[in-house]
This record gives C-alpha cells, structure tokens and sequence, in this order.
C-alpha cells in the first residue's frame, strides 16, 4: 500500500481508557488495567506513534502537574503527551480537537491516518470525529455508559470498532492497519 495511505499514529485517552476509573487519580496512584502495557507496546512494535490525549483540569487547581502526568505517560512508553490543564473551556479540552491538530502539527500527521481510542463519546469520539480520525471506544471506565445512557451526545460519531478494552483495540488495529 502506498506510505502516505499508512495508518500513522494512535491516541489514547487516560482516565478508564488504559486504567483507573474514568475518574481523576493523581499519577502517583494510578495503575495501568492488566493489559494495557502490552497493547501500548504492540503498538510500538508495530512502528506506531502512540500519544496520550487527556483531559486533566485537576491540574489547574494545583492538584498534580503537567510534569507528572508527562512523566506517567512516558514511563509507559508513549512517544509523547498531550495534556489539557484547563477546567474553563478551551481550543484544546475534548470535545474540541486542539490536541490533536497540535500533534498533527508537531509530528506532520494526516489525522484521518490516525485512530483515537476512548471511553467516553461525547469527548473522546467527538474530538476525534470533528478530524476525521477512525474511532474506537473501549467498555472499559465510561464505556458502557457511553454506549447506552449517553449514546445521544455523539450521536453524529459512529465508532470503526467497539473493544472490550485497550488490548482489544490495539489487536483490531493491527489486523485492519493496512485497510484503516
């Protein structure tokens, strides 16, 4: 297949996505879901570029840091992160793409050659609709939530596949990365 048709890289939300609740847990108490490490690695193995996306308002009432969540996030193997501090509304908290037109500048990506993986539509899906990215939601954290009681805030953002959980997705990712 041609390079520039080429899935290029993948996002994954934090909170119930790779581990947690879904709700915020300071990163020196969150412990990744049993195979979220070997997806992310899976990923890189198969020379994906994987950044983290995530909303973190906590981190504007001085409850942790842009640091410590950068610091999480690459210990876990991720290429980099992108992190929302803000708790007002903003060009980069989720539903808005900011995030991701930002990595799409950093690493010159063609965002609709890249897959967003989340739990929640109506931020996670919708940022990654408002792009053209392929969509995953995970039933993990907000899920299944997502899935049924709030089903109609993004409507309009129909997911490519629905996973169990992370490793779920990143194993649908790799059978489809040359037709995605």
């Amino acid at each position: 297949m041609n390079e520039n048709h080429e899935l290029q890289a993948v996002f994954i939300d934090r909170d119930g996505t790779i581990g947690g609740t879904g709700h915020f847990i300071h990163p020196n108490d969150f412990s990744l879901f049993k195979h979220s490490q070997e997806a992310i690695n899976l990923l890189k193995e198969n020379g994906l570029k994987v950044f983290a996306f995530t909303n973190q308002y906590r981190i504007s009432r001085g409850e942790a840091t842009i640091e410590e969540f950068k610091e999480q996030f690459e210990s876990f193997g991720f290429d980099h992160s992108y992190i929302c501090p803000h708790e007002q509304e903003c060009e980069c908290r989720k539903p808005k793409p900011g995030m991701l037109l930002e990595a799409s500048k950093d690493y010159n990506l063609n965002l609709s050659r890249c897959v967003v993986i989340g739990d929640v539509g109506s931020t996670d899906m919708l940022a990654a609709h408002a792009i053209g990215a392929k969509k995953i939601l995970v039933k993990t954290g907000w899920g299944k939530d997502s899935l049924t009681k709030y089903r109609e805030k993004w409507i309009e953002a129909e997911p490519e596949y629905i996973a169990e959980d992370l490793l779920d997705a990143v194993n649908w990712i790799i059978m489809k990365k040359k037709k995605l």
